[in-house]
C-alpha cells in the first residue's frame, strides 16, 4: 500500500490518501506536482482512497506546499518514515 500525503498552506496536519498500485499513486504525484506548478488559475483536484472507500478529499492547487509518496512496508509491520531520513 502507498500512501501520498499532502501538506497544505496553513494546515499543521497533512491530508493523505492511500492507493494499491504504484502507477497510480505515480500518476496522481506528477499531476499534483503539475498544477503547483502551473502560475495560472487554481485547479481543483479531487483524491479517493482505496483503504477507506469513503474517504474522496477535493483541494484547491494553489494551497498545496508539498506532496510526497511512501510505502507501507509489510515486513515491518508499520510504516518508513515519510520525508528525508538519514538513517537506513
Amino acid at each position: 500500500m502507498f500512501t501520498l500525503e499532502v501538506s497544505l498552506r496553513y494546515s499543521p496536519f497533512p491530508i493523505s490518501i492511500q492507493k494499491k498500485d504504484h502507477d497510480e499513486v505515480l500518476r496522481i504525484f506528477e499531476h499534483i506536482k503539475k498544477a503547483m506548478s502551473e502560475n495560472a488559475d487554481s485547479i481543483l483536484i479531487d483524491l479517493t482512497c482505496d483503504k477507506i472507500k469513503s474517504k474522496s478529499i477535493s483541494l484547491l492547487s494553489r494551497e498545496i506546499i508539498a506532496v510526497q509518496i511512501y510505502e507501507k512496508s509489510a515486513i515491518a509491520g508499520g510504516s518508513k518514515k515519510p520525508g528525508f531520513s538519514l538513517e537506513s
